[in-house]
């Protein structure tokens, strides 16, 4: 096997039409993309610093990429993977997954996604054991909705572009302060999203009390030229983020806002929603499940 690995802190634009190629034609055959949101926006963009870029190439092809970021300083370095379809079964998979652990020092978490035996097989045979999964639920539009009853003294608009941005962060950080992936959302982070074509303040709200931020809805809808839109998108908005401040938590506020949203996208002309939610999160899952949604598929950390 003429096989050569290269690691890279910055793509050239010809290695990120490469990467996004492969993915694409990773995505055709597994029906599910290999790389999620945070990663897309890393290639097209740049940034992370101390993140790595893994290319493996047979002969002058590139047959395989991994992204290994350092992430979080607790739970350590995280990382995604994916081979070509033409170049799979010839151990690339493990040779990929080897070199992004070894570029992580020894540590690392590695995200698969849509659960495929065939991951489970090669993390299970390397050391890595089982930890998160998250479900992705969905629920078609055309049902009915409950109307949105916000608690007292609660006031819903529009997020404002270049006045909202700390205030929103503040409470983000608050809500999730358990959930590493987005509880430490930067400036950076939330500017990179409003440069998004899929962007949109009016799908953007914010439930006020007292001139204070008390939570949020952040719908998303899918496009052709959305980098993290899943397979088959056709049609589909997203419950992007749904965050309450702790202070308002058993308010009802968290129900309220979910519905204020779907309602949104409903009126959009979609015909179904999706939403990404951890296993480990019951309460959340039950919320979701009330309001029609079901589990559509499953991706999962493993980490060693």
């Amino acid at each position: 096997m003429n096989a050569r690995v290269d690691i890279r802190e910055r793509l050239t634009d010809h290695e990120v039409a490469e990467v996004a190629a492969l993915v694409d034609a990773a995505t055709e055959a597994d029906s599910v993309r290999p790389l999620n949101e945070h990663v897309m926006l890393h290639l097209r963009y740049g940034g992370d610093p101390g993140a790595r870029a893994v290319l493996l190439y047979e002969g002058d092809t590139l047959a395989g990429f991994a992204h290994v970021d350092p992430t979080d300083e607790v739970e350590g370095p995280s990382g995604e993977l994916v081979v070509h379809p033409a170049h799979r079964r010839r151990g690339l998979g493990r040779r990929l997954a080897e070199a992004a652990l070894a570029e992580s020092g020894g540590r690392l978490r590695l995200w698969a996604h849509g659960d495929h035996a065939e991951a489970g097989r090669l993390a299970s045979s390397m050391g890595f054991s089982r930890v998160r999964s998250l479900w992705q639920m969905r629920r078609p539009l055309s049902e009915p909705l409950p109307d949105a009853k916000l608690p007292a003294g609660v006031r819903l608009r529009a997020f404002e572009p270049g006045s909202d941005e700390e205030a929103w962060l503040a409470v983000n950080a608050r809500a999730f302060a358990h959930h590493p992936e987005q509880g430490s959302w930067t400036i950076d982070d939330l500017r990179l999203r409003e440069r998004e074509p899929w962007f949109d303040p009016a799908g953007f709200f914010l439930a006020v009390r007292d001139r204070a931020l008390a939570g949020f809805h952040w719908t998303k809808v899918h496009g052709d030229d959305d980098p993290g839109a899943p397979h088959g998108h056709e049609s589909i908005g997203e419950v992007y983020v749904v965050g309450v401040d702790p202070s308002e938590q058993g308010t009802g506020l968290g129900r309220a806002l979910t519905l204020a949203g779907l309602a949104h996208l409903r009126s959009r002309g979609l015909a179904q929603v999706m939403l990404y939610v951890d296993e480990d999160n019951p309460s959340a899952i039950r919320l979701y499940e009330s309001l029609g949604f079901t589990r559509w598929d499953v991706d999962v950390m493993y980490r060693i």
